[in-house]
C-alpha cells in the first residue's frame, strides 16, 4: 500500500475547497487521483483547522493520495480565541464524529481519524468508545498529562482502543517524557506506532523538521495499510 501511495509527488497536494455543513467548518484537501483512504485531523486547544502542521499534513497526505480534512472542533466554532471547557468536551468529540460520517461518504478506502494535542486525545476517545467511527488513529504531541503534574494521566480510555494507531511525539514535550508515553502506549490493546522527531517538543516544529513527511509515512504504512474490519 505505501508503495502505491507514494506515486504522486509531494509538490502535488491536489486542490482544496472550503468544508461547511452539518455543524463542520473547515477545509477538504482533495488529491489529483481517486482517493486511497481519507482522514479527518482536528487541531489542539489553542488553535484551529489553520495550523501550520495540520496545513502541511492536509497537503502531504493528499499528495499521496489521502482525502483530507481539517477542521475546528465545535468550541472554536463559537469562538476564535481561547482553551476548550471541559463542560464541552463531549461536544467536540460529537463534532468529530460527525465529520467522520460526512467523509465516509464522501471518500474511499479506510478512514483516520486524529489530531493534535486536545483534537487527538478527544478522537481517540470517540474511537475508544465506538470503534466502527474509523478504521485507525493518528496523534500528535497527545497530551498524556497537564504540564508538570505526571500523576493526572489522561489514559482512562487507552485499553478500549482496537483501532490501529499512529503516535506523533517531540522528546521534549512537557505534556509526555518518551518513558511516560510508552508506558501509556503499552496500554493500547491494537497495533501502535510511535514516531518520535527528534529536537522537538510539544508543537514538533514543522517548520523545520519533516514532521509531516515522517508523520505520512507512518500513516500509510501502519494504518492505511493496516486496516481491521
Amino acid at each position: 500500500m505505501g508503495a502505491v501511495a507514494t506515486q504522486d509527488s509531494p509538490t502535488n497536494p491536489g486542490a482544496t475547497e472550503p468544508l461547511a455543513g452539518d455543524g463542520i467548518v473547515g477545509v477538504l484537501h482533495r488529491p489529483a487521483r481517486t482517493p486511497i483512504a481519507t482522514a479527518v485531523l482536528t487541531h489542539g486547544a489553542g488553535g484551529n483547522h489553520d495550523g501550520l502542521l495540520l496545513r502541511q499534513l492536509g497537503d502531504t497526505l493528499s499528495a499521496r493520495g489521502v482525502l483530507v480534512a481539517r477542521i475546528d472542533l465545535p468550541y472554536r466554532q463559537k469562538r476564535p480565541k481561547g482553551p476548550p471547557s471541559p463542560s464541552g468536551s463531549a461536544r467536540d468529540r460529537d463534532g468529530i464524529a460527525r465529520a467522520c460520517v460526512l467523509l465516509r461518504a464522501m471518500g474511499t478506502g479506510p478512514l483516520i481519524v486524529g489530531g493534535h494535542s486536545y483534537g487527538g486525545r478527544q478522537a481517540s476517545m470517540v474511537v475508544a468508545d465506538d470503534a466502527s467511527v474509523a478504521d485507525g488513529l493518528l496523534l500528535t504531541s497527545y497530551p498524556l498529562h497537564p504540564p508538570g503534574k505526571p500523576d493526572r494521566l489522561r489514559v482512562e480510555h487507552l485499553p478500549r482502543i482496537t483501532r490501529p494507531v499512529v503516535v506523533v511525539h517531540g522528546p521534549s514535550d512537557p505534556f509526555a517524557t518518551t518513558d511516560e508515553l510508552a508506558a501509556a502506549v503499552a496500554l493500547i490493546p491494537a497495533p501502535t506506532t510511535v514516531v518520535e522527531i527528534t529536537g522537538t517538543g510539544h508543537d514538533l516544529r514543522p517548520d523545520r523538521k519533516p514532521t509531516a513527511e515522517l508523520t505520512a509515512e507512518a500513516v500509510l504504512s501502519h494504518l492505511v495499510g493496516r486496516r481491521t474490519d
